[in-house]
């Protein structure tokens, strides 16, 4: 700890605003992982299974086998259903939209803090850059010809440490963000396809 406190100590105040930054930065990243996993967000069997029970007119046994089911997909389907079970198909499809909505916005919770710390975290490194330029160039200005250029060298390369490290949390929370990204598109596409399959189930005795 000693050894990243002096680290931290030479790219000054604007490096330890990015360390705290890159700690909550992989916190947020390793917790949205979790609440996606916890929420099946890469699983589809149970819905699809449910679906083909649905579209045989096996409608109870499909509502049975989505009973309990915490997967996004899972929750969308059931909740579609149960609207198609109890509503006109034209209210259904504006329930099924409401809850798919709302999943979404479950699934993209946490994805504008990160994107918050893509744009800031390089902006951060660079002002901590621009300060430490300005004072080793004071330090500069009053040495006058009596300046060690050694001694310039180090309050440069100090000062694009800040830069270095802001670049250094922003690109992998950018790598996060377009992953997570993806995975609410992939849950978009399937609610979507999920709902056309659904509404457009031939009429069939349920059982």
């Amino acid at each position: 700890m000693t050894r990243i406190a002096e680290v931290l100590n030479l790219g000054g105040p604007a490096l330890w605003v990015i360390f705290a930054l890159s700690v909550g930065t992989l916190a947020l990243i390793l917790w949205k992982a979790w609440r996606l996993s916890v929420a099946g967000a890469w699983r589809r069997e149970r819905a699809e299974s449910a679906l083909a029970l649905w579209r045989a007119g096996r409608r109870a046994d499909a509502l049975e086998t989505l009973q309990a089911r915490g997967g996004l997909r899972a929750r969308f389907l059931r909740a579609a259903m149960e609207a198609l079970s109890r509503q006109s198909d034209a209210i259904a499809r504006e329930e099924a939209a409401r809850v798919a909505r709302a999943l979404l916005a479950e699934a993209r919770a946490g994805l504008r803090a990160l994107d918050l710390v893509v744009m800031i975290a390089p902006l951060i490194g660079l002002l901590g850059t621009v300060l430490g330029m300005i004072e080793a160039f004071q330090a500069l200005q009053e040495t006058g010809a009596q300046a060690d250029p050694s001694a310039l060298a180090g309050g440069i390369w100090e000062a694009l440490l800040t830069t270095a490290a802001g670049m250094a949390v922003a690109i992998p929370a950018s790598m996060a963000l377009s992953w997570f990204d993806s995975v609410a598109e992939a849950l978009t596409h399937d609610f979507e396809d999920l709902a056309a399959r659904l509404f457009t189930t031939p009429e069939a005795p349920a059982r």
